[in-house]
């Protein structure tokens, strides 16, 4: 199976292709630059260097969240814009698994951590088995002393991963418990994690079509956030009239 892959939860962004577990092409940017203006130009020049076509591909691949609402949303639209023409199957992959899969051949306990801001962290749980992941804890949104708690309760060695390793290392070794950070050129999030996540659904017949797929954000925005505020605010004065 050929798998076109994205990836934009955070600042990087990255693209690949893949031909089941085999990573054919793989482009990254760190630049600092919009996504915008990024993601889709990736793509495309990707594929022409492959000599590679939309036509040849088996399935659009996409971090879907937890990160960066505008980074997600980019990601994902840009995976429906090219899975739509050609009625390609989707796979919206969690970006924590995503980010696991560069250490699933360690054998370690493997934490994916991004920053979640108001003192949280977004994380998951994996077992490294050599062959693959084994999932210990679901996608969440998690203070720093719940996972310590939850950390010093799993023997065996952790290795943080993604672009809120170094934040989780400090946050977690200022309440006691030391961790290794993944290495630089294994932590950040890569668009063939992605690509290993999107096979693991197809193999279990999780795949979605364009008009499914959808932003999985863990947390209400704060334009939401500050929408139910002042509608919460309004009822209490109502109330009070």
């Amino acid at each position: 199976m050929k798998i076109l892959a994205i990836e934009s939860s955070a600042t990087a962004a990255s693209a690949a292709l893949c031909e089941d577990e085999e990573l054919i092409a793989q482009t990254f940017q760190h630049s600092g630059l919009t996504h915008s203006r990024t993601l889709l130009p990736m793509v495309l020049t990707m594929l022409e260097q492959c000599g590679a076509g939309l036509e040849g591909v088996d399935l659009i691949a996409v971090a879907a969240g937890p990160g960066s609402f505008t980074g997600l949303r980019i990601g994902v639209s840009t995976a429906k814009g090219l899975a739509w023409p050609g009625n390609k199957p989707c796979a919206g992959v969690s970006t924590l698994e995503a980010m696991a899969w560069s250490l699933a051949h360690t054998g370690a306990i493997v934490v994916p951590v991004m920053d979640a801001r108001r003192g949280q962290l977004y994380n998951a749980l994996f077992r490294g088995t050599g062959e693959g992941l084994e999932r210990l804890a679901p996608d969440r949104a998690i203070a720093a002393d719940d996972l310590v708690a939850e950390l010093a309760a799993l023997p065996g060695p952790k290795v943080l991963v993604g672009d809120g390793a170094l934040l989780a290392r400090r946050l977690l070794g200022e309440r006691g418990l030391e961790l290794t950070v993944a290495p630089p050129h294994l932590r950040l999030q890569s668009a063939w994690g992605v690509a290993r996540g999107a096979l693991e659904l197809a193999r279990r017949g999780e795949l979605t079509d364009a008009a499914g797929l959808a932003p999985v954000y863990h947390r209400l925005s704060q334009a939401e956030r500050e929408r139910l505020a002042r509608e919460r605010k309004g009822k209490e004065e109502s109330a009070h009239e």
